[in-house]
């Protein structure tokens, strides 16, 4: 009888029909080889996909902190998953052919975690579930998952100081914090392990500060504490806290010095000791003493203690503005108290206050500005500004420097420097024909960085200075020709005729008034830029042709104009009407062509005549009048 079992999965859409060759043959007898032909027809069979259906099985991996029953894989087509192409999970039946393994098979097909989780302490952990599959037809398939529990990632609990001793005063109320536990992890809780009941201390589980349930006597106490996972308990630490609490009697440690006021350079190396206190206890030994350092944090970033030695603890920078906030001064006060125990309401420590006041060094030399080049046109005025020097200092207070021009000033360097903002000022003459640029060497000290005078640093910056050439002009004044008409005034009087509009360049240049001509007579003055005239007894009506010359610059560089006014001045005994206004023509410019025309009157011979007989009669007439009067 030969029983025969498929070596594979059979596919009736695949291959229909298989054909056997089977050898037999018994001892003794020949060998009979017979076919066998094996119809394979469609049906209703129950598959299990791969990776679950396959030798190996299929595998899942999950962390060791994985919660308690934890669904870590599902059989059933759903999205964790498994098997594929399952009736309804409700006409299935899952069962576990192996027992040794603490993760859970439900009947729904969901693998579970252990009901108290995995073993945190344990490394990679490996667990093999077979699994047979049975629908309601009784058509079955099986296949495997394995399941690798990897350690977790999450801290363990530990305590970073195992073994602790505190020593506290007696006294201390009920509910008042002795000390205060730490452990290191995640979802830490606290609890006293021993003794089982204490009765003079309890703990905040979840902050780790322990308390007394009643007012404390001089006693000694040992607790045990435990710290856990409040999740993962089976994830704890334990630590010894001692607790000794001693008598009132003990006076307060004497220290000398009682008070540390001291000046430090800024440049103190971190690591330095600034004072060593010498301390004692009541009973003149220092072996339980317990130094700490109170005081504003600026000030303990900057100091630490190391047993009863003061030291520097990073760099005392004199040139930062944080510095400068404290007004360079960092106070603190050094704690020293007996037994090793922060301060208690019944204690009394020592206190020793502590002043440092950090002095300057001058560490850092000036700096030149990055570009001192200045542009300035030949004609600046004296005292005009060319331009400043900017340097620095990084030494506190920044910048804080005086300038001083190397050589002087003088013909050769017409220039001049403020002592405290570094302007650059023109003290002299500026001629670009002369000297184009000039080479200014101005010397940068700096000064109060440092309380040793003699510690003063310098540097010497090159300051470029380029005259700007100004182009030579003559003024120019408007208009340039003028015809007015005046009207002689009184003799001896002074009578304005016009003033001269001009100007020159640049705008503000001083400008000088002359007349070159047609004053021969001097009828005619200057005041600045009004032209003046100066009647005289001599009445004449004729016109004045003036030619007025205006100067501008200097030295070498002085440039004129030339102004033609023409003046008709009519005088006073004409029958002309008195005129006050003074006319003014511009003309044309132009040629100026003069025509003097001088006016003759030649009366007839008739009107002479009579003019000099009616004279005649007129002095007889008054003769005789003033010789009536005299004789009456």
């Amino acid at each position: 009888q030969v029983t025969l079992h498929a070596g594979a999965e059979l596919d009736a859409r695949q291959v229909n029909q298989y054909t056997l060759i089977l050898r037999a043959a018994c001892p003794g007898e020949d060998e009979v080889e017979e076919r066998l032909f094996v119809r394979v027809t469609p049906g209703h069979v129950l598959r299990c996909d791969s990776p679950f259906a396959s030798a190996e099985g299929d595998v899942v991996q999950v962390l060791a902190d994985v919660a308690p029953r934890t669904p870590l894989y599902a059989v059933l087509p759903q999205p964790l998953g498994g098997l594929m192409g399952f009736p309804s999970a409700s006409f299935l039946q899952f069962r576990l052919r192996n027992h040794n393994t603490p993760l859970t098979l439900t009947r729904r097909g969901l693998v579970l975690a252990p009901d108290n989780g995995f073993d945190l302490c344990k490394d990679t952990q490996t667990f093999r579930l077979e699994i047979e599959v049975t629908d309601r037809h009784g058509h079955n398939c099986s296949g495997a998952v394995k399941v690798e529990v990897l350690p977790s990632h999450r801290p363990h609990i530990t305590f970073p100081e195992p073994h602790r001793a505190v020593t506290v005063t007696e006294g201390i109320g009920p509910w008042e914090v002795v000390t205060q536990v730490h452990a290191r992890g995640d979802n830490v809780r606290y609890a006293i392990l021993a003794p089982v009941a204490p009765v003079l201390f309890t703990i905040d589980e979840v902050t780790g500060e322990i308390r007394s349930t009643r007012r404390l006597e001089v006693t000694r106490a040992h607790l045990l504490i435990r710290a856990y996972n409040a999740l993962h308990p089976e994830d704890h630490a334990t630590a010894m806290v001692n607790i000794t609490v001693q008598g009132t009697d003990r006076q307060a440690p004497r220290c000398v010095p009682a008070i540390f006021v001291s000046q430090v350079p800024e440049t103190v190396s971190p690591g330095s000791t600034l004072v060593t206190l010498r301390c004692t206890d009541s009973t003149g030994t220092d072996g339980c003493l317990h130094y700490a350092f109170e005081g504003p944090p600026s000030s303990l970033s900057h100091f630490c203690m190391e047993g009863p030695r003061l030291k520097v603890n990073t760099t005392l920078d004199y040139d930062s503005e944080a510095m400068a906030a404290l007004g360079f001064q960092l106070t603190a006060t050094i704690v020293v108290t007996v037994g090793g125990q922060p301060r208690q309401s019944h204690e009394s420590p020592s206190r020793v206050p502590v002043l440092v006041m950090v002095t300057p060094v001058n560490e850092f030399r000036p700096a030149c500005p990055s570009s001192a080049t200045f542009t300035v046109p030949e004609t600046a005025a004296f005292g005009s500004v060319v331009g400043r020097v900017a340097g620095t200092d990084r030494d506190y207070p920044r910048d804080s420097l005086e300038y001083s021009l190397e050589g002087g000033s003088g013909p050769a360097q017409p220039f001049s420097i403020d002592r405290s903002t570094g302007e650059i000022r023109v003290v002299g003459s500026l001629d670009s024909q002369q000297q184009k640029n000039y080479r200014l060497v101005v010397r940068l000290t700096d000064t109060h960085n440092d309380l040793d005078l003699g510690k003063r640093q310098n540097r010497l910056c090159d300051v470029f200075v380029r005259l700007q050439a100004v182009p030579d002009q003559p003024p120019v004044c408007i208009p340039e020709v003028q015809e007015l008409r005046i009207t002689a005034g009184s003799p001896g009087s002074r009578q304005p005729v016009t003033r001269l509009v001009c100007h020159s360049s640049p705008d503000g240049a001083a400008l000088t008034y002359t007349i070159a001509g047609g004053n021969e007579d001097g009828r005619f003055r200057l005041e600045g830029s009004t032209l003046v005239y100066l009647p005289s007894d001599r009445a004449e009506r004729r016109p004045f042709v003036l030619l007025v010359e205006v100067w501008g610059g200097s030295g070498a560089r002085r440039r004129s104009s030339v102004v033609a006014l023409v003046v008709h001045v009519t005088p006073r005994s004409t029958a002309v009407p008195p005129s006050t206004t003074t006319q003014h023509t511009t003309l044309r410019r132009e040629p100026l062509v003069v025509v003097q025309t001088e006016a003759v009157w030649q009366p007839p011979a008739w009107f002479v005549a009579v003019l000099t007989i009616s004279g005649a009669l007129l002095l007889a007439t008054l003769g005789c009048t003033a010789r009536n009067l005299l004789c009456r």
